[in-house]
């Protein structure tokens, strides 16, 4: 990637954000809100999808600076569908995950962005990991990240469960979002989730309006 040097005083367009991805019996939930924001203090549009895909059933979530997300899942899409060619095969989760750590690590310095990459594949089934800030890569079964997420670990410690079915994982999905949406002031829109399965993919969009409420906000 090019690197470009700017001054860290600049207030860009961020994510201030919640982002999710949770493993079920036989699939993945990954899903975020759509909320995106200038310096954490204007709301610069309620509509981006934060949820990309980089290959047929491989997906990652974005946190941080925008314009830094979206030019790391550009370039991995690029390589991964290079990759595909090469291999004659569809690219393993963990090699998506991991041409997404090379780049963070590799361009550490000038990147503000962090990524949740979720999906399947023959090798390992449904899996996650997430590539942190400066280029950290770890498989867990459920994480969260962005702003919103410091509301809501100890509904997730508490309510996830290993081998849930795929309408558990989606209500806990769901839920855990709506949660941390009414409480961080720059998580907010509507919540984009993605099911993952060795049958295809599944995009669900629920409207602000429709999501659980659990207080009388």
């Amino acid at each position: 990637m090019e690197k470009h040097f700017t001054d860290s005083r600049v207030k860009g367009v961020s994510t201030g954000t919640t982002i999710l991805a949770a493993v079920f019996d036989g699939g993945v939930v990954i899903g975020s809100d759509s909320r995106a924001s200038i310096g954490g203090e204007f709301v610069s549009s309620k509509t981006i999808n934060k949820v990309i895909q980089v290959h047929d059933r491989i997906f990652c979530c974005m946190a941080g600076s925008l314009a830094d997300a979206q030019a790391v899942t550009k370039t991995a899409k690029f390589q991964l569908s290079f990759h595909s060619v090469q291999m004659e095969n569809p690219p393993l989760v963990i090699a998506a995950a991991s041409v997404l750590k090379e780049l963070c690590y590799n361009n550490k310095d000038e990147l503000q962005a962090g990524f949740i990459t979720a999906g399947w594949d023959k090798k390992k089934g449904p899996q996650v990991y997430v590539v942190s800030l400066g280029g950290m890569l770890i498989r867990q079964p459920v994480t969260i990240g962005g702003s919103g997420s410091t509301y809501i670990y100890g509904y997730v410690d508490a309510k996830y469960k290993v081998n849930m079915t795929r309408e558990e994982c989606l209500q806990f999905a769901t839920n855990a979002l709506a949660l941390a949406m009414g409480r961080d002031n720059v998580s907010g829109g509507v919540v984009n989730l993605v099911v993952i399965t060795e049958a295809g993919v599944e995009h669900i969009v629920i409207p602000g309006d429709k999501l659980p409420r659990f207080s009388d906000e």
